[in-house]
């Protein structure tokens, strides 16, 4: 039904808000819906939510949630994959932490956030942690050279790769460079625009 959750949404929102916001107004406050059919969520998105101070989450349950709460009050529809679960309740809960993390304090390190998958567009290159040697397995001696120029080149060379195998659907729309683009055409890769 429409109405219970257009009566708890005007408990949140204020109604003329609500109404602004459908009249192709600047959007204050997102009301978003969760729905298989709404538009791929992505680190993008996330980044945009973040700019605003509050967000309001719908979560269908099995059948999902009547049109009208679309038509009167959402302002974005937000899927999280091409799969169903039985409830919009888990992928609030990943916008959630996706949207959280960019706020600053939120992480003590905000380089963390800058170098995470997604953020350049690409897949984030391996870490490695110490010992330097577990199991047979070192780390690369790049990262102990000390290096940090050829370290910072390394990562970027690990997650245009890692991209590469796979997520290469993820390079068509990255930020790359001359420098990245002769990589990839190292590896066998070439893209759209340079073919």
């Amino acid at each position: 039904k429409a109405e219970p959750i257009l009566n708890a949404l005007e408990d949140v929102l204020d109604p003329a808000l609500i109404a602004r916001q459908k009249a192709d107004g600047p959007i204050e406050v997102p009301v978003v819906l969760l729905t298989p059919a709404g538009r791929l969520f992505t680190q993008e998105i996330a980044r945009e939510y973040e700019r605003y101070g509050h967000i309001v989450m719908i979560c269908g349950r099995y059948e999902g949630v009547d049109e009208r709460v679309s038509q009167l009050a959402v302002t974005d529809e937000i899927s999280i994959g091409d799969y169903v679960l039985s409830g919009g309740e888990i992928p609030a809960m990943a916008i959630v932490e996706a949207v959280t993390r960019l706020v600053p304090g939120v992480l003590g390190d905000m380089r963390a956030v800058v170098e995470d998958s997604h953020s350049s567009g690409l897949l984030e290159y391996p870490h490695y942690t110490r010992p330097a040697e577990f199991r047979g397995l070192t780390v690369p001696d790049i990262l102990v050279s000390g290096d940090h120029a050829r370290v910072a080149r390394w990562r970027r060379e690990q997650a245009l790769r890692r991209t590469w195998e796979r997520r290469p659907d993820l390079l068509a729309r990255a930020r790359l460079s001359e420098q990245d683009r002769r990589y990839l055409a190292s590896l066998g890769y070439t893209l759209e625009d340079d073919a």
